[in-house]
């Protein structure tokens, strides 16, 4: 049986594995699932449809699965997925996706995100990423695996921040940040590219070689964008060893909505 505080409210319908824990005022509603070896702090809101997958730790004073702060919503039936060995800390607040977009809010696994967090609805959070205290991520925005978000920072809707990239300290994000990336300021300014976060991770000098070439072909070479993209495409043939790393610059680059941060 979970491991319930006799405070905590869990609803009938509510799905508990065995070794789940819910602290002392939470109150879990009727279609909130949750994997093993999770445990909920105190004084959590647990509500809407949402899955918690394995071995997550949520803080005390979380509200998971409320719904969205969108106009548009008119109730209609949208979830939210956590993923497994997530740490969520104090004062988060995580929504369920809307009708307009995939319907889902989506956060995948080993990500560490803070306190005083808010993360919208349809978010596509990947994996490993570090979002730091007070900052928003507005509706819609993708997030790729390993990124950073800056505390206080804030994310426009519909941005995308690719793998690897970081914000600094109260950036104000309203264009999309390439993989690899590292971004600061209000106006939004590109600094540099995640040296030292992909040596952490175990890049190859001549990966991150590749890595130095796409920014320097982004930034510093004076080349319009589409040369830009076209010259780092053809990387691949005098990079093998780089091939994934440069096409996922490529594809991040084709799809492009909002522009990117300059």
């Amino acid at each position: 049986m979970a491991e319930v505080h006799p405070t905590a409210i869990v609803e009938a319908g509510a799905e508990l594995a065995a070794s789940v824990s819910i602290g002392a005022y939470a109150i879990v509603r009727e279609h909130v699932r949750i994997g093993e070896g999770t445990t909920i702090g105190p004084h959590c809101m647990l509500e809407g449809r949402t899955t918690i997958g394995r071995d997550n730790r949520i803080s005390q004073f979380n509200s998971i699965g409320g719904v969205p702060q969108d106009k548009k919503y008119a109730g209609e039936d949208t979830a939210l997925e956590i993923g497994d060995r997530n740490t969520i800390r104090e004062f988060c607040t995580i929504n369920t996706g809307t009708a307009q977009d995939v319907g889902t809010t989506r956060i995948g696994n080993d990500n560490w995100i803070m306190n005083s967090v808010h993360i919208a609805h349809d978010c596509q959070v990947g994996s490993h990423t570090i979002i730091a205290g007070y900052a928003g991520l507005a509706g819609h925005v993708h997030l790729g695996d390993w990124a950073i978000v800056g505390a206080q920072s804030g994310l426009h809707q519909f941005v995308r921040m690719g793998a690897h990239a970081m914000t600094g300290f109260q950036s104000h994000v309203s264009q999309d940040v390439p993989p690899y990336m590292m971004v600061d300021g209000n106006p939004l300014s590109v600094r540099g590219f995640n040296a030292e976060g992909l040596r952490r991770r175990g890049f190859s000098a001549g990966r991150i070689a590749a890595v130095k070439q796409m920014h320097r072909l982004l930034y510093r070479d004076g080349l319009s964008f589409e040369e830009a993209c076209d010259r780092i495409a053809a990387l691949a043939e005098s990079e093998p060893e780089s091939v994934a790393d440069i096409a996922l610059m490529t594809d991040f680059l084709a799809s492009a909505m909002r522009g990117i941060a300059r």
